[in-house]
């Protein structure tokens, strides 16, 4: 074998240009096929990072009519049979295996009664959180200080506003220490809290943007939990953010989680039910129609390697047609034909693994220089890597077999007598 293959890379050596047109072929297919391949794992890594954001694992699981969320409007009562959750189910929820921690959370979606002296906060959402709303959904405070458990005993009118809503009111003043009126009642703002690492989804499209825009209110107002009756009614329903112990184990926090809460609601419309909103289906979803045009361009891209294989078999043949007095010396002095049969195939298949080789190198080359060009990110597969060149061997011995065989049956007679 090893003899076979110095004498095939010798051949390939001595007939530089005719071998490198010959794999010219199997190059383009497979720097092709590893360019939108790193492409297709560079977006599908985009649409999961865009989906999770900073990636802290965290679950929204939210009331829910249908399918869609249930918002809470000033203007709309909350509805009935839906109770507050206890400590008790909270703990519960901790207990999961999937579970790093818990969080509760008041809501009021597009509260229009934030005011700053004459400056309102439109569409902004208002938050009734516990105490460790933050920590578990990785926010920090930026400025200022976060809640304090005297706030929460004591009931104290205290906010905490994100870098939108103090943007909106405060432009470029400090604020912390301003008092901001949310239906009529004064708060003191004592601090600005953000994402621990910011994270900026990529946008492409307006498609992107309704996608992972979409949802994002013009700022958020953080209140305790237990200030929330003082402005809105007392007993309101809950949502809930758990904390995953680990990407994948998020479908199954959130699913688990809703699975606990709903057996304690008494609505009448049986729509209305806690549901987790799946970030990972939803991502895979969009890999998925991703994945779907992008297989189209590989079995396109495919087409060259067939056109590679043909020029492989046609060189072959030209090669066996050249070398028929030495098959037949070989045949006379013992060579059996398996020897022979060997000899070509290991021929063909070394030569089409260089050009894979190559090939891979010039789609790698071809992927980044594409993602430089049109802003696509990219990533190399290694698993792919390996395939293309497996697959690049198996093309040289298929389309090598033909011409392997009329060298194996050559009569060695009339092969000697070949001019």
């Amino acid at each position: 074998m090893l003899e076979n293959i110095r004498l095939s890379l010798q051949g390939v050596w001595s007939h530089k240009m005719r071998s490198f047109l010959t794999m010219l072929g199997i190059i383009i297919g497979i720097a092709s096929i590893i360019s939108i391949v790193s492409t297709i794992q560079g977006t599908n890594e985009q649409i999961k990072e865009n989906l999770l954001g900073a990636g802290n694992n965290t679950v929204n699981v939210r009331i829910y009519q249908g399918d869609w969320p249930y918002e809470f409007y000033d203007y709309s009562p909350a509805p009935q049979g839906i109770p507050v959750i206890s400590e008790e189910v909270r703990q519960q929820i901790e207990d999961l295996d999937e579970v790093e921690s818990v969080t509760l959370y008041n809501s009021r979606a597009y509260a229009e009664g934030v005011f700053y002296r004459d400056k309102g906060l439109k569409g902004a959402n208002v938050l009734g959180v516990t105490e460790n709303y933050f920590s578990t959904c990785g926010y920090m405070v930026r400025t200022g200080r976060q809640f304090l458990e005297e706030d929460f005993t004591n009931f104290h009118k205290v906010a905490i506003l994100d870098q939108t809503a103090a943007s909106s009111l405060f432009q470029e003043e400090s604020a912390l220490g301003k008092t901001i009126e949310i239906k009529g009642e004064p708060f003191t703002v004592v601090g600005v809290a953000q994402k621990k690492d910011e994270f900026e989804p990529v946008i492409n499209s307006m498609e992107d943007y309704e996608t992972y825009m979409g949802e994002q209110a013009s700022g958020i107002v953080y209140l305790p939990a237990s200030a929330w009756g003082i402005v809105y009614q007392y007993d309101e329903p809950q949502n809930v953010v758990v904390k995953a112990t680990s990407v994948d184990a998020m479908t199954k926090a959130g699913k688990k989680t809703a699975d606990i809460l709903n057996p304690y609601l008494s609505v009448s419309d049986s729509e209305i039910k806690y549901k987790s909103k799946d970030v990972l289906e939803q991502a895979k979803d969009q890999q998925a129609l991703s994945e779907a045009t992008n297989i189209q361009l590989i079995w396109i891209a495919s087409i060259s390697l067939l056109v590679g294989g043909i020029g492989v078999m046609n060189i072959m043949l030209v090669s066996v047609t050249e070398r028929t007095s030495e098959i037949g010396l070989k045949k006379a002095i013992g060579a059996k034909k398996k020897r022979i049969l060997g000899q070509f195939l290991t021929e063909a298949a070394v030569l089409t693994s260089m050009g894979g080789i190559v090939g891979v190198a010039a789609g790698i080359v071809m992927a980044e220089v594409i993602s430089k060009m049109a802003d696509i990110p990219v990533a190399i597969s290694i698993p792919s890597i390996i395939v293309s060149v497996l697959f690049s061997m198996l093309i040289g011995i298929i389309f090598g077999l033909l011409p392997s065989i009329k060298a194996a049956n050559l009569n060695p007679i009339d092969a000697l007598r070949h001019e």
